[in-house]
């Protein structure tokens, strides 16, 4: 294979990943930095473990791998290991024969065997049940498994990339993850940086959401001067997903054309009440009312930050959807909806 610096030449990486990926990576210096990790390793079938805080963009950074090597063809197959419960991990992810467990009428693949010839991408791997880890790693080691309630061996010709926000060195401190199948991930590591130190691709794309918006609803927004300079002055906790769900916004709001108001988290401040007024409020009364008040405001940001998408809050959260759905109407926090053009 005809290599150019160490990597395959264009003409070798895959023509989806030239136009729609590697433009994506070259934005600042710590993403050009990926993007050649990514040229570079995308023939090698080693494990790729990617690392960052959620929202940076390790979805885009995996789907990139795939583009770029010759299994770009072949099926992309996501599995979220913080999404699916427990029970039905295992067999989400290996399958199962019929009569297996109640409910099992019927043979049912599993996600390794879909993603047989291209790549299977494992997000929040830190999530994954300790129990299920010897599995997975002897599925790394000789890429062989069997389906649940089933003898036979299966075979297939994957290539594995894993992602995570958790620090994996402190699960295996605590004996919540495997350091046997942390070396085994972690053949290539990719750490994707946050977006407050990239920022210089702000711009960029914040362009790029909002041409796909302004399709996706019919508008014709655009961003005026200040909205980029609050856009760049903003920190992002929530990275990339935070500043496509704020573009989002201006573009369904009617009223956000000049500036972004409060589509960045920030609140004009309580006004504050005379002591002699709460005079009657003990120090608890105060602490919980201040708790109170900290869970709504925390609550709504991450509803913010998951465009209202509650399943996925509660995965944030880490609570039940039923509990979700308790807080949400004991806060009194309500969706607005989208006007219409």
């Amino acid at each position: 294979m005809a290599v150019t610096e160490g990597r395959p030449t264009d003409t070798v990486l895959g023509p989806g990943y030239i136009s729609e990926y590697r433009p994506l990576l070259g934005g600042s210096p710590g993403m050009q930095v990926i993007r050649d990790i990514v040229e570079s390793v995308a023939d090698i079938d080693a494990s790729v473990l990617l690392r960052g805080e959620s929202g940076v963009g390790k979805d885009l950074v995996a789907r990139a791998i795939h583009a770029a090597s010759s299994r770009s063809q072949g099926p992309f197959i996501k599995v979220n290991c913080a999404a699916i419960p427990q029970g039905l991990l295992e067999s989400e992810l290996f399958g199962h024969e019929k009569g297996a467990f109640t409910g099992a009428h019927r043979r049912r693949p599993g996600q390794f065997e879909y993603a047989n010839k291209g790549t299977i991408y494992l997000d929040e791997i830190g999530e994954l049940p300790l129990s299920l880890q010897p599995k997975l790693l002897h599925v790394l080691q000789d890429l062989t498994f069997c389906r649940v309630g089933g003898t036979q061996r299966l075979s297939v010709d994957i290539r594995i990339i894993a992602a995570t926000n958790r620090n994996l060195e402190t699960a295996i401190a605590r004996g919540d993850f495997r350091d046997d199948l942390y070396y085994r991930l972690n053949v290539v590591e990719i750490l994707v940086p946050p977006l407050r130190e990239r920022k210089e691709e702000i711009p960029a794309l914040a362009a790029r959401f909002l041409e796909i918006f302004n399709r996706q609803y019919g508008r014709t927004k655009t961003l005026s001067q200040k909205v980029l300079d609050e856009l760049m002055a903003h920190d992002w906790p929530g990275n990339i997903r935070e500043l496509e769900n704020v573009i989002r916004r201006l573009v369904v709001l009617e009223n956000s054309a000049n500036g972004l108001g409060t589509s960045l988290g920030t609140r004009p401040a309580p006004p504050v009440v005379p002591i002699e007024r709460e005079s009657h409020q003990t120090l608890r009364d105060i602490a919980r009312t201040g708790a109170r008040e900290a869970e709504r405001r925390a609550l709504e940001r991450i509803l913010q930050q998951t465009n209202w998408n509650r399943a996925a809050a509660a995965r944030v959260l880490k609570v039940s959807y039923k509990t979700l759905l308790h807080k949400i109407a004991e806060c009194g926090l309500k969706e607005d909806p989208p006007q219409q053009p």
